[in-house]
């Protein structure tokens, strides 16, 4: 089976990582547009997207451009119970990456796809692997995921989404949230 993971950029200027996790071999690319993030999915037999933005809005909140004091969701609150550091989805630059996460993971579903919010800073913290590159490869290459020796941190970050992916297909994980807002994904420890 082969899965995919994202780490998606607020912005098409910015690097977005994409990877294809089939068996222990990670393929990673640098993507862009949506469109072309749209054509990589299409193009491969994954049937589970991992992504690392938010999907949903909190409830309370009609878009991000309502102002009110609505900012975390369920699963938002639970990160902060649980001691995991991220940023709210009304954060400034945050609520350009919430927009492309809600358009994507529509788009995806329309294709059939079962698309995850997952955040890799979580599964890295739950796995007990320290936030840096060198700390996240060395557990990768525990875990027997292949890699390219050139990777950026973007697809780094999406050899972990990917790897949710895999762990949702296998009943290995929790999901933290409301059904109302949309679940996260987090691996079971």
């Amino acid at each position: 089976m082969e899965f995919i993971g994202i780490d998606l950029a607020g912005s098409e200027k910015r690097n977005t990582g994409f990877c294809i996790l089939k068996n222990s071999n990670a393929t990673t690319f640098v993507l862009h547009k949506n469109e072309e993030i749209l054509e990589k999915v299409k193009e491969s037999n994954a049937k589970i997207v991992a992504i690392d933005a938010p999907l949903f809005l909190p409830l309370g909140r009609k878009s991000l451009e309502q102002k009110n004091n609505v900012h975390l969701r369920e699963c938002d609150k639970q990160l902060l119970r649980m001691h995991i550091k991220f940023f709210p989805i009304t954060l400034g630059p945050m609520r350009m990456l919430t927009k492309r996460g809600i358009f994507l993971r529509k788009e995806l579903e329309k294709l059939g796809k079962i698309v995850l919010e997952t955040y890799p800073g979580a599964i890295y913290d739950l796995l007990k692997i320290k936030r840096n590159e060198k700390e996240i490869k060395m557990a990768f290459k525990k875990l027997r995921i292949k890699f390219k020796n050139n990777i950026t941190r973007d697809e780094l970050d999406s050899i972990a989404c990917a790897y949710m992916a895999k762990l949702y297909s296998k009943e290995q994980y929790i999901k933290i949230g409301r059904k109302e807002e949309g679940f996260m994904y987090l691996p079971k420890v």
